[in-house]
């Protein structure tokens, strides 16, 4: 039985962004109810079509026998479409703020819009084939966002995003076309549809490698990571849904599914190809964390700790064990959460105090005092602080990593916790300088008390930037998304049990 109401979710989002790019309304108000109302009422097609759940399938374009556009849901597609559908409104409602006083609204929310349902596409496509041509989709839609405001750093980090992208797609279609050829069907299914491959294993595990360095390019595997710290010019609505939700997400979805779905573990599991990927994995989770140290630039810093967080997520897939597709997930979704706090945050103080760097964080917290208490949650649970979610990935990371036992896994739980390390010092050296910012020189030359507080309060009133208060449109989305990181940090075991059993099968 055909369930085509699984395509409204999908086309919802890009019919009604193309009719705002199109129509243009001239109120402010008219463009910001209907970008919200698309995207609730996308979110809550998704929570229902999640909560039915009947395993049914919409084929929508059948190109030959073996190549058609299809849809279904399975455990897999509940986790990524699940994440997305809980961050777009969220996203939405914070981007509206942000962007207000920018030029171009309704063309930068048209593309906004759209990209929700292309993501979904990417989430909810039943065969490697439809995965493909909406992760490229994903591409295309993406890349005014980027450019937004044709500023020239924009324009240059948007060439370098469509380079890597061209050349990772490139990779990406090889694995496709092996899986056409050498497969018993392109549909996803869990174990793999590898069939008669006697004589064929090492060149096919030869194109896995290069579909996973493909897809990897989306993910920021070192050394095709760079167009993501150069994305960091684009405006924070942009740049959290590139390190935190659709763009990066897709990329590590997509090498779980032709990992566990396509190739299969049993074929890759022990292979020279299995410890290939995991080591670039392991590499750039370690090589990410160092660069976000050395960065002073707080957007580029939190994107070079994009880089090492995805990679926790393919070291756990590349354990290719039950536990390590679990783990993967738990951190998909934890990342999610975390990544895009912080990034809202950084955001906040930007637009609102015209801050950029780790130097100017300076005594903030005390001016901005819920944003960097939000700040302050979602770093410590980054790093891995108990009972917060990050903890509770990192732990089930740790956990399939010590399962399976091996120099490799072991090599990767090492890199786990140096990385961890790394992101305590990234991330606590911002909270420190918001919340206790050093001395200045008035302070320590002044001979009394009262002398340096009013050499103090002179050179903060003459240096200082004016910081505005965030509206209700921001402060909303940071409350709701630190009690999020909080919450299902100390309540995970519910979303610990669906993902075993999508690892399993049994979803």
């Amino acid at each position: 039985m055909s369930a085509y109401w699984l395509l409204v979710p999908l086309f919802l989002p890009i019919l009604g962004g193309a009719a705002l790019g199109i129509v243009k309304p001239h109120s402010r108000r008219v463009m910001e109810i209907t970008v919200m109302t698309v995207t609730l009422l996308t979110s809550a097609c998704v929570a229902v079509i999640l909560a039915v759940h009947p395993g049914d399938e919409a084929i929508i374009l059948q190109l030959a026998e073996s190549l058609s556009v299809k849809f279904f849901l399975d455990g897999s597609s509940c986790v990524f479409a699940g994440l997305v559908a809980l961050l777009w409104p969220i996203a939405s409602l914070y981007a509206i703020e942000y962007m207000e006083t920018e030029d171009h609204r309704n063309t930068f929310f048209a593309y906004y819009t759209m990209t929700y349902g292309i993501t979904l596409g990417i989430a909810f496509s039943a065969n490697l084939m439809t995965m493909y041509m909406f992760y490229e989709m994903l591409t295309l839609v993406t890349i005014p966002l980027m450019m937004h405001g044709l500023r020239y750093k924009s324009v240059v980090a948007t060439r370098k995003y469509v380079r890597y992208s061209i050349g990772g797609a490139a990779f990406a279609f090889i694995g496709f076309i092996a899986i056409v050829v050498f497969g018993e069907t392109i549909d996803f299914r869990l174990g793999g549809v590898l069939a008669d491959i006697a004589g064929k294993r090492t060149m096919l595990r030869i194109v896995y490698v290069m579909a996973v360095l493909g897809f990897g390019v989306k993910a920021a595997v070192f050394p095709f990571h760079g167009w993501l710290p150069s994305a960091s010019v684009a405006p924070t609505p942009v740049t959290a849904l590139l390190h935190a939700v659709a763009v990066v997400k897709a990329g590590a979805f997509a090498i779980i599914r032709i990992t566990y779905y396509s190739f299969g573990t049993t074929f890759l599991r022990g292979s020279w190809a299995q410890y290939t990927v995991m080591g670039f994995a392991i590499f750039t989770m370690v090589y990410g964390a160092v660069k976000a140290v050395k960065e002073q630039h707080c957007k580029r810093r939190l994107a070079y700790s994009t880089v090492s967080n995805l990679s926790y997520i393919l070291f756990a897939a590349t354990l290719m064990t039950e536990a390590g597709m679990t783990a993967a997930y738990a951190h998909m979704l934890a990342h999610g959460l975390m990544k895009i706090t912080l990034f809202y945050c950084i955001g906040a103080v930007n637009v609102k105090a015209r801050r950029h760097y780790v130097w100017e964080m300076d005594g903030i917290g005390r001016r901005m005092k819920l944003v960097f208490a939000v700040y302050t949650a979602a770093g410590l649970s980054l790093i891995g602080i108990p009972p917060m979610i990050g903890f509770v990935s990192k732990w089930y990371i740790g956990n399939a990593a010590v399962a399976q036992a091996t120099p490799f896994a072991y090599a990767g739980l090492a890199a786990l916790i140096l990385s961890a390390l790394l992101s305590a010092a990234y991330i606590l050296e911002v909270v420190v300088r918001a919340w206790m910012p050093r001395e200045s020189a008035a302070e320590t030359t002044s001979n009394t008390a009262d002398e340096a507080e009013n050499a103090a309060a002179t050179t903060a009133g003459a240096d200082e930037p004016e910081i505005r208060k965030i509206g209700w449109r921001m402060r909303l989305p940071l409350i709701l998304l630190v009690t999020m990181v909080v919450v299902m940090g100390i309540c995970s075991k519910p979303l610990l049990h669906f993902l075993t059993d999508v690892a399993a099968g049994i979803r």
